[in-house]
């Protein structure tokens, strides 16, 4: 296989699997910053929407690794990979932007702010000071759409970033 970086599609295969890595880590930095700075304490499916950025990360560093090292069918793996995890967050902030509207019932458990236990007697506290974060109602709206509803449209913008990222990186593949 001959591979050169100015082969037709690899700039663009790095160039938008780079833009899909910076665009999820500031999401993800952002979603934080609501947490720890803005005192958005996140409820239990918000939590699990965060999986997706989690995993997303490394695999999106790994394909871009594997494409600059000529690795093209490995690169299209991770940006699919990375694809296919947006999607399912897609659906779960479809979900969960769901129950907040009242369309369907959310998870019959809702997290709370217990930590752990030394005794008996910090479960009744725990308990009296314990502010159960609900997944059906939603903590902030920006133009109508509360995280849950703004994760969906930014999981759907990175699967498509994703798989155009694969797309480009299997154009740059050559036959000798």
């Amino acid at each position: 296989m001959r591979f050169t970086s100015s082969f037709p599609g690899y700039q663009d295969a790095y160039r938008i699997g780079a833009v899909t890595l910076l665009v999820t880590v500031g999401v993800i930095l952002t979603a934080l910053a609501f947490e720890y700075v803005g005192g958005h304490e996140p409820c239990e499916l918000c939590l699990k929407e965060r999986y997706a950025y989690y995993f997303a990360i490394p695999v999106l560093f790994l394909g871009l690794t594997a494409l600059s090292s000529r690795s093209t069918n490995w690169a299209a793996a991770a940006f699919c990979l990375v694809g296919l995890a947006f999607l399912a967050n897609a659906l779960l902030g479809g979900y969960h932007a769901g129950a907040e509207w009242g369309y369907w019932p959310g998870p019959s458990t809702c997290s709370g702010g217990l930590r752990p236990l030394d005794s008996p007697a910090d479960l009744l506290k725990g308990l009296k000071t314990a502010r159960v974060i609900r997944c059906d109602q939603a903590s902030w709206r920006f133009l109508g759409l509360s995280f849950a509803g703004w994760n969906v449209v930014v999981s759907i913008g990175l699967l498509i970033t994703s798989f155009l990222a694969a797309r480009e990186a299997m154009r740059t593949r050559t036959f000798d």
